[in-house]
């Protein structure tokens, strides 16, 4: 592994992946216990996969840009480390499977080199920032989204405030009122508008799907650009400190906000306006607002043989900027995957003949920009090639789903087969569907919503069925969700449980109601004015168990009965209990601490630290056998059992000694301070362990 190590332009990302590769060894050594490596690799985009020995591995695309460099590079990594096959996720990512763990280090150490990351794309951290794949070229937008996106991602890869949270935490950018990024479902949503000559955002606060969604709070109307950075930043410490961290289901930042109050939780985040560094911070524009560039080469002449063809197509899947004379094409990607052989040619398109840019979308599709409208024959005869002009971008017929049993150790049902046969019943039956841009289907393989089944119009979500003895792959129905817009949606209502074969009838059932019934309105309306009782009746003859087949028996997808087999769940990352572990991981964060002192990295310096008092105290408390489930409430307990009973003394209170981080603002002399105290905190707890553990011999 010595020859990516050299090759590096970027110190930190080479010292980050020689870590990792120590890790793993150590790990495969039985020297780094089994939950900390995992946390560890999670964060580090590692994930493990349904099948044994291998994992899956998400590549971090902020807002789903890539250029052309970027996409032939992770076509190789794909074709080296993987199976070829590149999969769209609905946060704009990029997942491979089927990697050797210790092949990822110097998997990522190709992928740096053209500035792509693993970085925090999966685990306890801030996910990948999403945005509207149409941001910088929409016709309704105030302005570009993408830069301030960027930014937002730059400003918090490997931000101490985000490295081990209780839960992940996700971000959007919508592009306009239209609200494509989905800021309802987020845990921070940003809508941009322009008061008064000033750029700035609607925010919305605390959303989230899984298994219980939340619709998003208003945080605010309009906050200036410049103050979105801190806001984040103030919000992302309260959740890191106050959040859940030992009920897992219980641990996203909406179900914090629900228990203390969305009031008490602000009051809060104004606490931790001292230890942010600055008021405002401005976002670099610089290079997203300039002049398209022309085309590096000349378009060939074309003559296209069927104009209705050529014509349909650029109805369905071509959609005009805000750039005159320029448009984006949409390209419908089936499950999202697509491979690299035709990967690298669309990476010669846009880099010879638009911009050199294209970015994958939420609805798992691929958008190329910034082409001019003479030479969209020419792209549509190239896509034609590749088999990309299939009609329905971004429609009914264009089905999200994530990977489900294929991969994912949640999954419990099959999420891409049921797709893949939906599509064809639209395809064949109701093709008319295929311009409705209204309806969307999403399915998940289980309750975690990775497909984002309960905010769609129609939603399907993998369950299983009991009959006798036999276990039969179930869909459960929902009904009624839909973005409206302007931070505002609706979640889909569970209507009824069916056996996953009976999902194309289920669907034939609603369409054929809406189609005779529906009288022009729209199907979110329709569903409102009719109710869940009426649908449920619609659809209850496909529940029934009695009359199962042997096919019944078998999921979508699959040849051989149904056997449900459900892992344990990465998505969230894990809590890690041992003593020993967290005493050597408040060690680490004292090193990072001084680390970042060095480079004058005052703030980061002070974080570190903070979560050096944490882990210490977390460790004690941990031998002591009392519970602990969120930051807040460790300080306070290490108070009790040890300052307070004088097994160990200080000059303060432990929550007084800790909480001088919102106290203070993040001075050099602060931060000199504050490790100090942090190292004797951990040399003092370090000899009571030793103490303790000798006391029991």
């Amino acid at each position: 592994m010595q020859s990516f190590r050299t090759e590096l332009e970027n110190p930190i990302v080479q010292r980050e992946i020689i870590d990792l590769e120590k890790k793993i060894h150590a790990f495969r050594g039985g020297t780094i216990d089994g939950e900390r490596f995992r946390s560890l690799r999670l964060a580090r985009g590692i994930y493990g996969q349904r099948q044994e020995g291998v994992q899956m591995i998400r590549i971090k695309l902020p807002f789903g840009k890539v250029t052309s460099e970027q996409l032939v590079r992770i076509t190789k990594v794909s074709d080296e480390y993987s199976t070829g096959r590149l999969h769209i996720t609905t946060r704009q990512d990029i997942q491979i499977h089927y990697v050797s763990l210790d092949r990822t280090p110097e998997l990522w150490a190709n992928l740096a080199k053209d500035d792509i990351t693993l970085r925090e794309a999966c685990g306890n951290t801030v996910r990948n920032i999403t945005a509207s794949e149409l941001a910088g070229v929409d016709v309704n937008e105030p302005f570009d989204v993408s830069p301030y996106a960027h930014g937002m991602f730059q400003y918090l890869l490997r931000n101490p405030i985000c490295q081990e949270m209780g839960r992940k935490f996700k971000i959007s950018f919508s592009s306009s009122d239209e609200d494509t990024a989905l800021s309802y479902l987020h845990d921070l949503g940003f809508i941009p508008k322009i008061v008064n000559g000033e750029r700035g955002f609607k925010v919305m606060l605390g959303g989230g799907l899984g298994s219980q969604p939340i619709h998003a709070e208003l945080l605010s109307e309009f906050i200036p650009a410049n103050q979105i950075v801190p806001t984040a930043e103030g919000i992302i410490r309260v959740f890191d400190r106050h959040g859940e961290r030992n009920k897992r289901m219980k641990a996203r930042m909406k179900f914090l906000i629900k228990d203390i109050g969305k009031e008490a939780f602000l009051e809060l985040v104004e606490k931790e306006k001292k230890a942010i560094a600055f008021e405002t911070y401005e976002i670099d524009i610089a290079g997203f607002d300039e002049t398209i560039p022309e085309p590096l080469l000349k378009v060939p002449e074309v003559t296209i043989a069927d104009t209705t063809a050529y014509e349909t197509w650029k109805s369905s899947c071509v959609i005009p900027q805000k750039q005159k004379g320029y448009f984006a094409i949409g390209i419908k990607v089936l499950l999202g995957d697509f491979y690299t052989d035709k990967a690298r040619v669309l990476a010669d398109l846009i880099k010879n003949y638009a911009a050199n840019e294209l970015r994958f979308s939420l609805r798992q599709n691929i958008v190329i920009r910034n082409v001019k409208e003479e030479n969209l024959p020419f792209f549509y005869q190239e896509l034609a090639k590749l088999d990309m002009v299939t009609l329905g971008y971004n429609s009914t017929a264009d089905i999200t789903a994530c990977p489900g049993t294929d991969t994912c150790n949640l999954g419990i049902a099959s999420s891409t087969g049921i797709a893949e046969e939906l599509e064809k019943v639209i395809e064949a039956e109701y093709p008319q569907y295929k311009n409705n841009k209204e309806i969307e289907i999403k399915i998940s393989g289980c309750m975690n919503a990775c497909g984002q089944h309960n905010m769609s119009a129609i939603g399907f979500q993998g369950m299983s069925i009991n009959s006798g003895k036999l276990v039969a792959p179930a869909l459960q129905v929902l009904l009624g969700g839909g973005n409206l817009g302007n931070g505002s949606g609706r979640f889909a209502d569970k209507v009824i449980k069916i056996p996953s074969r009976r999902g194309p009838e289920a669907l034939r059932y609603i369409l054929n109601d809406f189609d005779e019934n529906g009288n022009g309105t729209s199907f979110v309306n329709y569903y409102v004015e009719k109710g869940e009782k009426y649908f449920y009746e619609i659809l209850k003859p496909l529940a029934d168990i009695t009359n199962l087949t042997e096919a019944d028996f078998v999921d979508w997808g699959n040849a051989d009965n149904y056997v449900k087999a459900v892992g344990v769940g990465e998505c969230a990352g894990v809590v890690i209990d041992l003593v020993a572990t967290l005493l050597l991981e408040a060690k680490d964060k004292l090193t990072f601490a001084q680390e970042a002192f060095d480079e004058n990295k005052w703030s980061d310096a002070i974080y570190h630290a903070y979560s050096g008092f944490v882990n210490g105290a977390k460790a004690l408390l941990l031998s002591e056998n009392q519970k602990t489930n969120h930051q807040a409430g460790i300080i306070d307990l290490f108070d009790s059992v040890f300052v307070q009973t004088n097994k160990i003394s200080f000059e303060t209170s432990f929550r007084d000694l800790v909480f001088q981080i919102n106290q203070n603002e993040p001075t050099e002399a602060f931060a000199k301070k504050y490790i100090e105290q942090a190292i004797h905190f951990f040399d003092t707890i370090e000899a009571f362990r030793a103490k303790d553990l000798e006391d029991e011999k």
